[in-house]
Order: structure tokens, then sequence, then C-alpha cells
């Protein structure tokens, strides 16, 4: 049996975080859409020939993002583009900024609002050690970089409408202030990001988009590349363009870190209520407002209502189904490309593992889930003829998931062991309350067609094969 990971590094404190950000800002300032559009999508999980350290990264990967997305820390045309699975469990777009265009590739994020990308031959990236080098734009190189201005209204997309009190060395009417929208600074499960706001030309294929606000980033801690925002604040790429729709269909884990890729779609000019073809539909939820969390705005609330472990009806409490509308905001299902393996609160996982482990009747494999950070596992060598019960995703409207095996579980031993690949609360010695109460990660949407219907709220989705 293999030996447990170590632990994963501490990131470096915030005050010598900002400290760089500030000495990187300072010399950086110091020297210096609607038709359809297809784009590859390619996934990613730190990649090692042990199954059981790729297992216990993916799953601490997941509870760190998961812990974010509940508590998140707050600072202030059609086209389709290919969509890269990567083994540290996200997956991969490639954009093309500035003029001439330089090509990066760009974490494909739901979770999240803003675009940024690694920027300057200066870029440093703390506790980075991924598999592939990490790209930088370089603005000094493009003829359309404009650093953001600290009166630009779009400086209030990062910073809040009370920005304007921050620009000092400004009058709000005067056509001459100098001063820069303010450095930001954001937090993610896996690290923080820190820059400055450029607005610059984004390259898509036939068509180019001035003024596009994006992040430059000097400095990162645990970041394998840039992000691009895909949730519903004024800066993420959907905004920005004026989408009215964009989908994608996620490979399958097995391609990681390989040239496959699928494709995620960017439309502009759907206006009619039709439905794609073949698609079920649940509309979204109404997101909570909660004063200090800004990210629960962003998100992509479902309805769901009920989980099926072979074919029966596990009975979730009431309160976790839809986020609150008073108070913190908490409860409810999101979807999140940005997320490896699903996560539930520790009460609604219980209470699907127990229907789950009383349907496989095997024995328990407690020294992999330790080593894993998966439970439960399950010996299956002595069944004669091993049987998995399904697991089926009901939501509002009717719509429902029906989950391939190999999207919610994950062999192990030449097959002889079986764990489910869904995280929960206290797995990695930690317990947090709190935000959304599912999170439906990418691992759970392999080889599914997901469409994001901004202009009728709606999420459409079947299964296919994404090759």
């Amino acid at each position: 049996m293999p030996s447990p990971p170590p632990p994963l590094s501490s990131s470096p404190s915030l005050p010598c975080f900002l400290f760089l950000l500030s000495l990187l800002i300072f010399s950086l300032v110091s020297s210096s859409p609607n038709s359809p559009i297809a784009i590859p999508l390619s996934a990613s999980n730190p990649s090692s020939p042990d199954p059981y350290r790729n297992l216990r990264n993916l799953v601490s990967a997941s509870l760190i993002r998961a812990r974010h997305l509940k508590n998140p820390k707050t600072t202030t045309p059609k086209s389709t583009t290919p969509l890269f699975p990567h083994s540290y469990g996200a997956y991969s777009i490639s954009l093309s900024f500035g003029t001439p265009p330089q090509t990066l590739p760009l974490i494909m994020d739901t979770g999240s609002d803003l675009v940024w990308f690694p920027c300057t031959r200066r870029y440093v990236c703390r506790n980075c050690s991924f598999s592939t080098s990490i790209p930088s734009f370089i603005p000094k190189s493009s003829s359309s970089s404009k650093v953001l201005g600290c009166v630009n209204p779009k400086c209030g997309w990062i910073h809040g409408s009370n920005v304007q009190s921050r620009c000092r060395d400004c009058q709000p009417t005067s056509p001459n202030c100098t001063q820069i929208c303010p450095p930001y600074l954001v937090f993610y499960g896996s690290g923080i990001t820190g820059g400055i706001m450029l607005s610059e030309t984004l390259d898509l294929p036939g068509k180019g988009v001035p003024d596009f606000i994006v992040g430059c980033s000097v400095v990162s801690t645990g970041q394998p590349a840039g992000i691009a925002g895909f949730g519903r604040g004024p800066p993420s790429l959907p905004s920005q363009l004026g989408l009215k729709k964009f989908s994608y269909c996620l490979l399958s884990r097995r391609y990681d870190d390989t040239t496959e890729s699928s494709s995620l779609l960017l439309d502009g000019e759907s206006d009619s209520g039709r439905k794609t073809a073949g698609l079920t539909y649940t509309p979204f939820v109404q997101n909570p407002k909660v004063a200090d969390k800004h990210a629960f705005s962003v998100y992509y609330y479902l309805g769901l209502r009920h989980i099926a472990v072979g074919g029966n009806h596990v009975k979730m409490p009431y309160k976790y189904l839809f986020p609150r509308s008073d108070g913190d905001g908490d409860g409810g299902t999101i979807i999140d490309s940005g997320t490896t393996f699903t996560y539930m609160r520790g009460e609604i996982f219980d209470l699907v593992t127990a229907e789950f482990e009383k349907q496989v009747q095997s024995k328990r494999e407690y020294e992999v889930e330790r080593i894993t950070g998966l439970r439960p596992c399950f010996n299956i060598s002595r069944l004669k003829t091993p049987s998995l019960p399904s697991l089926t995703l009901k939501f509002k409207g009717g719509a429902k998931m029906e989950l391939p095996l190999a999207n919610y579980v994950a062999f192990l031993g030449g097959d002889e062991i079986v764990c489910l690949t869904i995280v929960t609360d206290g797995v990695d010695g930690k317990d947090f309350s709190g935000g959304p109460a599912i999170i439906l990660g990418n691992f759970q949407q392999q080889n599914f067609y997901v469409e994001y219907d901004l202009r009728n709220e709606r999420l459409g989705f079947r299964q296919q094969s994404c090759k």
C-alpha cells in the first residue's frame, strides 16, 4: 500500500505577498462580439504515477475550492474554442490578447468573474510546481495595452462603486487624471493573485473585441495558469462579450494533459427562447444577496430537489435545498467548472453514502480511504457479479442527470477497489459550514454537454461523448 502524500506547502504570509505585489506593480507602472465562436477546451490534477496520490491531490484541491466557494474572502457573438483537460483538476482554454495577439492558456471557471493572466517578464508565482511552464503576457509588446484609470467606471467592477473615493489625486470630472485603478488582490481556494487592470483587445476568431478589461497579475500563489471567469459579475467573459449563452462538453479525465480537446461555444446571437434539441433544462435559482459575500452573486445556483442512489430517494434536509434569502445565504446547489470532485455538506453526504454503502454490501477499505481522502471505498474483488448502485440528480423542472459510473467512482488496485468521488467536510481535518450546500464539480460533468442559457436563465444538459 503506498504511503500517504506529504501535506501541501503553506502559502507565503499575506503581508509578504502584498509587499511583493506593490514592488512589482510599481516596477510595471513606472516602466511603462456577437457571431458564434468555438474555442478548444482541455482538461487538467497534479500528475503522478501513483493513482492514490493523484486522488489525494484532487480531494485536497476539491475541498480547498469548496471551502473558498462557501466562504469566499473578499477584497474589493458565437464562437468556439478548444477546451483541454488537465491533471491538476481543471479545464483550460486558449485566448489571445493584444496587438499583435499573444496566446495564453486560461482556466475556465464558472465560479468567479475576473479574467486575468500572468503578466510581464517579472511575473512571480509561489508554490506553482506544476508540470507545465506558465507563459506570461507582455504588455510592452502590445500596442493596444492601456492601464485602466482610477476614474474609469469599469474600475468599479473590481473595487465597488465607492472606488472613486480612493482616487485621491483626481477630481471625478477631471479629464486629465493619471491615477491608475487600484491594484486588485483576488483569493481562490488554491491561492492568491494580484496585479493591475488593463484595457486590452481580446482577439477571437474572426473578431477583435477592443477595450476588454483584464487583470495583469504580477504575483500569484498556487495558480497553474491565468483564469477566465465565466461567472455572473460584470468583469466576466460572458458579461463583457454580451453572451446570450455559452456551452461546453468536458472530456473524460483520462485525456488529462494530452492534446485532445472538446469545444467551448460562445454565443452572442441567440435571442429566441427556443431550447436546444436533445437538452433537458432546469431554471437557475435566484442568487442570495449577502452584504459581505459578493461571490455568492457570481455563482450559478440550481434547484436540486432529489438525489437517488440505486433508484432509492435520499431525503435531504429541506433547509439545504435552496439558498437562504435572508441572513448568510447558506444552502442551495451551484454548478462549478473549477471544482473537481462534487462537494456535499456533511449532513447530505452522510445520507448519500449510507444508502450507497447499504446497497454495495462489501468490505470497507479504510486504509485506502485514509490515503486517498475519499470515502467510502470498498473491496469488490470477492463479489461474484460486482454491481454498483446508480446515482441520479433530479432538478427543478423535471430535469434528471443520470451519472455514468465513471463520473462518480474511481477504480483502484486493478479495479478491485472502488471509491465514491464525492467529498465533504472534515476529510482533511477541517470542518467548514456556510455557503452552498452542494457544489457540482467538473468530474461529475464529464461527457455531458452543458449549456448556460443566460438570456432565459436556465441550464440545459445531455449525456454524450465529448470526443
